[in-house]
């Protein structure tokens, strides 16, 4: 049985998402606000976390990123009633599997948080390669998705750590960015294209010591990345 956190501060639609849930064989925690969801975060283990985005105490863009500082792994969707590009591009900025504007039907809410849990559940595909590999001066950990270079040690998160892997399995190539975004976001859209550039620049600040190494942007057509 998959747990859900589940955070939402309504109180007649937290009870009745947290039943319909329970029909569909989800077990779920439901906290009324966000103090109560980072409580429950660090007392138990989750599949997934569906966030609220307006709560008191501590709202649904706090508490993911207090989640993500805790559980870089655990996945995590927005609940909003606000349907607005700038929060959707906030949310997935932080790194959200998926953003839910209400009102949604619960089916569909099923179905996107049971895919993400399959999606994120399967073997992660740098688990099968050596534990270390060597990019420039760099040495990456592939299991504790961790980049080193003279001693200093960089975390990464496990998108970060995917997208890391999949640029450098095609170093000096040009790869189009629709291939990028179906092997590491599986999707396409505008919000996750917008994601990915967010998690580039990151990249490229990580890798900044080595000059030898550049991911190069060609506008409409994909991805570089390059290493003499």
């Amino acid at each position: 049985m998959k747990k859900i956190l589940l955070a939402e501060d309504d109180f007649d639609f937290g009870a009745i998402l947290k039943q319909y849930l329970e029909l569909q064989n989800f077990s779920v925690n439901w906290a009324k606000d966000g103090e109560e969801a980072l409580h429950l975060i660090q007392k138990n283990t989750y599949d997934i976390c569906v966030l609220d985005v307006m709560m008191p105490k501590l709202d649904g863009f706090s508490l993911a990123e207090k989640i993500i500082e805790l559980y870089p792994e655990i996945p995590f969707v927005f609940l909003t009633a606000r349907n607005q590009n700038d929060d959707k591009i906030k949310g997935l900025k932080l790194g959200a599997d998926d953003y839910i504007v209400k009102p949604f039907e619960a089916d569909e809410l099923v179905l996107r948080i049971s895919n993400i849990i399959k999606r994120t559940q399967k073997r992660n595909p740098i688990e099968a390669l050596s534990n270390e590999i060597q990019i420039g001066i760099y040495i990456f950990d592939t299991n504790r998705f961790e980049l080193k270079y003279n001693q200093k040690t960089q975390q990464l998160t496990e998108k970060e750590a995917c997208l890391l892997l999949f640029l450098f399995q095609h170093k000096n190539q040009l790869v189009k960015r629709e291939l990028v975004l179906k092997a590491v976001w599986k999707n396409e859209d505008y919000f996750s294209g917008r994601s990915m550039d967010v998690f580039i620049s990151k990249l490229r600040k990580y890798l900044i010591e080595d000059k030898t190494i550049a991911i190069e942007s060609i506008r409409n057509v994909g991805l570089e990345f390059k290493i003499l």
